[in-house]
């Protein structure tokens, strides 16, 4: 191993510290390294593309207009083809996301795959090479978004992704990276299509590789990090998942959403839960630079009224329905433990996800999506995923404005204030 790469090995291990600031330059994180030298903060990251709220996610178009609108950064979730190419999918199954189900060619292709422990039918990337999923067209997944551009986006390989970035960069004149997720890791190693040393190798042809690239990786496992770790200088992320939350904003864990899917095949005790403890958190930073967990972690909610059964929520806002929108925020304005144990031993938070419809938000927020992002910005947070990327600019300007005098200045007089100046 080289001295440099084992000096920046070394320094994972180390707690940094850092502040913030806000006058017309680059706001650091609470981890010098992780936050990058010319990187805005609070970062905003393109969730499945940034524009996957308007557009078929993970197509170049969503990534496109993820930038349009101002992502700092766009996540390409991977999974292989069957002929091992990387390719931009939130599943390894492509029937919720393709036309696949529509396509007569392929209808023999539908089958049962046990994923994470739970039998789960439908069309598999694994099964196509990728000429094949060139034959494919996106969908907008989520029934309440437009789907009048369903089946005319393809689906992009990572290498064709990060072409389309590096060259997005030069004629915006400002730096875009790529947050990567390997998606089911041990999934993929079983199947003979490890994701982890084919990530590594289109991001060194790429010149990608090195621990100042506009590059952060993030999984929901944990040792494929780990793996990682030993073998790139790159930052990686830890994400934190959970089931579901509580009528009292409790944190509730089920399978396949209880634990990090390598724990289940090794053995190991415990639940997601376990990553943002003290201890928790202090294993992650042997090996990660930061944290992705789900935000209610960070700041809860809770029914505004219980139903009959006294368990489950009461449609407070007689909309007919019951979804967040009937939900309080629980403690608004109280310092988050877990960001601050996170900041405390130099990892950065990042947090997910971020969405603009009425049934994602709770009562406090007031209709208004803006109000969600300023709460956690409030509390700290370095970054936020975000389907809606201008929404989630729009209240990191507003956050500035509010925090730093000088700020306004810089908006409208220096270029916009894009950080970078």
């Amino acid at each position: 191993m080289k001295l440099a790469f084992a000096l920046q090995r070394i320094t994972r291990g180390l707690f940094l510290l850092g502040g913030l600031s806000f006058a017309c330059t680059l706001v650091q994180g609470h981890d010098g390294r992780m936050q990058g030298g010319n990187e805005p903060s609070p970062l905003v990251i393109g969730h499945r593309g940034g524009g996957s709220g308007y557009l078929p996610e993970h197509t170049l178009e969503a990534y496109a207009l993820g930038i349009e609108l101002g992502a700092d950064y766009v996540e390409p979730d991977l999974v292989a083809t069957r002929d091992g190419h990387l390719i931009a999918r939130h599943e390894p199954n492509l029937i919720a996301t393709t036309n696949v189900s529509k396509l007569p060619q392929f209808a023999n292709r539908l089958r049962t795959v046990v994923l994470d422990g739970i039998p789960t039918e439908g069309f598999w990337a694994s099964d196509f090479t990728l000429a094949e999923i060139k034959q494919l067209g996106a969908v907008q997944p989520v029934a309440e978004r437009g789907q009048q551009f369903d089946g005319r986006f393809k689906i992009p390989t990572l290498e064709e992704i990060i072409d389309f970035v590096k060259r997005k960069s030069r004629e915006k004149d400002r730096q875009i990276g790529i947050y990567p997720e390997t998606k089911h890791p041990t999934y993929h190693q079983s199947i003979g299509l490890a994701l982890e040393d084919r990530l590594l190798r289109v991001l060194t042809r790429a010149g990608w590789n090195h621990r100042h690239a506009p590059v952060i990786i993030q999984s929901f496992e944990t040792a494929n990090l780990k793996y990682l770790n030993k073998r790139t200088s790159l930052r990686l992320v830890q994400l934190v998942d959970a089931d579901d939350i509580a009528a009292d904003g409790t944190i509730t864990y089920a399978p396949p959403f209880d634990k990090p899917y390598d724990w289940v095949v090794s053995g190991r005790a415990g639940t997601f839960g376990d990553l943002v403890t003290p201890a928790g958190l202090a294993e992650v930073r042997t090996y990660a630079d930061g944290i992705g967990p789900w935000k209610y972690y960070l700041q809860t909610t809770a029914c505004k009224t219980l139903d009959a059964t006294g368990t489950k929520c009461a449609d407070a806002n007689g909309d007919g329905l019951v979804n967040e929108a009937d939900r309080v925020v629980v403690k608004p304005g109280q310092p988050s433990k877990v960001i601050q144990d996170a900041h405390a031993r130099g990892l950065i938070v990042h947090t997910w996800t971020f969405r603009n419809e009425r049934s994602r938000q709770p009562l406090d927020d007031g209709n208004n999506p803006v109000n969600e992002y300023l709460r956690f910005f409030e509390l700290g947070v370095d970054g936020v995923f975000s389907d809606f990327a201008d929404t989630a600019v729009a209240a990191r300007v507003m956050f500035k404005l509010k925090n730093d005098p000088g700020y306004a200045r810089c908006l409208v007089h220096d270029n916009g204030c894009t950080d970078r100046d």
